[in-house]
C-alpha cells in the first residue's frame, strides 16, 4: 500500500489523477494539500505517525509537494517520536538536500520504501527534444550551457534548483522562495529574453524535490517576456503538458527538454 505525503501545490493532486488506485493522502500539519487528507499529522508525532502507517498496512511512501521547515513545539513531542529528535533537529538544520535525505533515511530505517514521484508517475517526465515551435538558437544553446554551471555551483552550496540567464549573464538565482518568485523580482529588472532553466541539483536525492514546471510556470514566463524555458531532461517534471505547451506556443516561447551536458 502506498501512502503519499503530500504538500502544498499542484503536484499531489496531478499524481493522485496518475495513479490507478487512490493513496493513503497524508499531511503536515499547518500545510494543507489541495486533497482532502487521511491523515495529517505533527512533526513531534513523527515516531507515532510511521507507527500508524505500518498499522495501516503501507509499505511504500511518496513525498511530493511543498514543505517548510517547520517549528518544534518541544513540549508536544511524544514518547513515540522522542528518540528521532536529534535526527529531525539535524534534518531541519541542513540543506533543502540534506534535510531530504535525513527524512528518507528516517521513512527507510521504518521499513517503508520511499519512492519517487517520477517513478510511481513516469509520465510526467517528458522526452527529450523541443515539443514547442520555436527553434533553438546557439545563443539559447550558450546560456543553456552557462545555466547548467551556474546550478552546479548553486547545488554545491545545496541552494535552488532554477535561473535565469541572457546573453552570457545570469540574472537571478532561484532561493526557498521558489521559480516563481524569482521571475517575478527579475521582470521588473527587464528579463525580457531570458532563458529560464531548471534542473535537479547535481548529487541531489531524486526521490524527494525533483523540480517541477506547470502552466503557471509558462505564463509568468510569458508574462515576464522571456525567451523560454529549458529543463533537465529525466530531471524536471511537467505538470499538465498540453496546458504548458499550448500557452508558450501562443505567447511564443518555446520548451527544450534538454539532455544534462547538452547532448
Amino acid at each position: 500500500m502506498l501512502a503519499l505525503i503530500a504538500g502544498t501545490g499542484a503536484l499531489p493532486p496531478a499524481l493522485v489523477t496518475c495513479l490507478p488506485k487512490r493513496p493513503l493522502i497524508c499531511a503536515m500539519a499547518g500545510f494543507a494539500p489541495a486533497l482532502n487528507p487521511d491523515v495529517t499529522f505533527r512533526i513531534e508525532h513523527l515516531g507515532s505517525f510511521l507507527a500508524e502507517l505500518k498499522q495501516r498496512g503501507v509499505t511504500e511512501v511518496c513525498m511530493a509537494g511543498a514543505v517548510r521547515r517547520p517549528d518544534i513545539d518541544q513540549t508536544a513531542i511524544d514518547a513515540e517520536t522522542l528518540p528521532l529528535v536529534p535526527r529531525i533537529a539535524s534534518a531541519i538544520a541542513k540543506g533543502d538536500d540534506g534535510a531530504l535525505r535525513e527524512v528518507i533515511g528516517i521513512f527507510e530505517e521504518a521499513g517503508l520504501a520511499v519512492k519517487a514521484a517520477h517513478d510511481i508517475a513516469p509520465g510526467l517526465l517528458p522526452v527529450a527534444g523541443v515539443p514547442t515551435k520555436i527553434a533553438i538558437t546557439d545563443q539559447i544553446r550558450a546560456d543553456a550551457d552557462m545555466a547548467e554551471q551556474t546550478i552546479a555551483q548553486m547545488g554545491a552550496a545545496d541552494v535552488g534548483q532554477a535561473c535565469l540567464v541572457r546573453t552570457g549573464q545570469v540574472l537571478a538565482r532561484e532561493d526557498q522562495s521558489g521559480t516563481d518568485t524569482m521571475i517575478a523580482k527579475a521582470a521588473p529588472r527587464d528579463a525580457k529574453q531570458a532563458v529560464l532553466f531548471k534542473a535537479p541539483k547535481p548529487m541531489q536525492d531524486r526521490r524527494a524535490d525533483l523540480p517541477v514546471i506547470g502552466p503557471d510556470t509558462a505564463r509568468n514566463a510569458a508574462a515576464a517576456g522571456l525567451a523560454g524555458i529549458v529543463i533537465e531532461a529525466g530531471g524536471v517534471m511537467v505538470l499538465d503538458q498540453l496546458q504548458v505547451l499550448a500557452a508558450l506556443d501562443a505567447a511564443g516561447l518555446f520548451l527544450w527538454v534538454r539532455p544534462k551536458g547538452g547532448a
